[in-house]
């Protein structure tokens, strides 16, 4: 089962980062603050701790495996948030999941945005501006609006306001996120467009998301085809509920098929609607079966 796959290459040191910006990030000014809030770095596992205020403390046992897989096979997609605490010293502000799974698989370092403790203005800015940049792809694109949600605080209609984007547009890009991890790092890396993506957020299990993104990419389909393919998936997916027939209309049918002699036929479309055939397979039973209406 062929994949289109690329490993995304996404953190950088910190010795590159502090390099670039000629100081220690415990003592920056707001220029390169902002620099560094809007950059990727490979913060080692052992200098982050959990946020103890942070409201969830149970995490499923098993989820953690399936993430460590995916994280083996394709690294870290989305990364992590930090804020620097002090020297060596950083906090986890959102993807404890990620860090977790990171331990698990006995990972050294972890790709990481930094937080600093009072950069809430400048975060919204750089975000901003970052999903104002021509050259981003849809999943980034995605993270940054997710980013302010979870981190500014802002909702889709604040950052409709803010970033110039319908509301509508913003919700399709966030739905992207949803889609398994492949996909994500297939539409990073150009083999698969948005457009194929927002068709996949409709297919709900995750094999048939995989199985219809390997057919994009072997049969080179366009987004249209997609959409029929995965209207017809879905048409497979959801057989019609047959409606419940109440006591009454049993009884009811149970003397109709007495009285003409077999079993008649009923379809219930709705409460208390529906129809009632009966079934004949000659002209000499249809006449009989006229009769008894009549009463001959």
């Amino acid at each position: 089962m062929a994949k289109a796959i690329k490993k995304q290459v996404l953190g950088r040191g910190l010795s590159a980062i502090l390099k670039e910006t000629q100081t220690d990030l415990s003592q920056m000014n707001a220029k390169t603050a902002k620099f560094t809030i809007g950059s990727t770095v490979d913060v080692p596992l052992e200098f982050i701790e959990v946020n103890p205020f942070q409201p969830r403390t149970q995490f499923n046992e098993n989820s953690l495996k399936e993430l460590a897989i995916s994280i083996k096979e394709l690294g870290i997609i989305q990364p992590i948030t930090l804020r620097k605490m002090g020297v060596n010293s950083f906090q986890l502000v959102s993807g404890e999941r990620r860090f977790r799974a990171s331990k698990m698989l006995g990972l050294e370092t972890i790709p990481a945005y930094l937080r600093l403790a009072n950069d809430h203005d400048i975060l919204e800015m750089a975000l901003v501006e970052n999903i104002q940049r021509q050259d981003l792809d849809p999943i980034e694109i995605a993270m940054s609006y997710q980013r302010l949600m979870e981190e500014v605080k802002l909702t889709q209609e604040q950052m409709s306001n803010r970033v110039g984007k319908k509301r509508s547009t913003i919700a399709n890009y966030l739905r992207l996120l949803k889609l398994d991890p492949i996909i994500q790092t297939g539409m990073r890396d150009g083999f698969i467009g948005m457009g194929h993506g927002r068709a996949m957020v409709n297919i709900i299990k995750t094999e048939d998301q995989l199985s219809v993104y390997e057919q994009i990419i072997s049969k080179k389909l366009s987004v249209r085809a997609t959409e029929d393919l995965i209207r017809k998936l879905n048409s497979h997916k959801a057989p019609k509920k047959t409606a419940e027939i109440p006591n009454y209309i049993k009884n009811g049918l149970n003397k109709i098929s007495a009285f003409i002699g077999y079993k008649a036929q009923i379809k219930v479309s709705k409460k208390d609607q529906g129809n009632i055939s009966i079934p004949f397979h000659s002209k000499e039973e249809f006449e009989r079966i006229l009769k008894l209406f009549k009463g001959d």
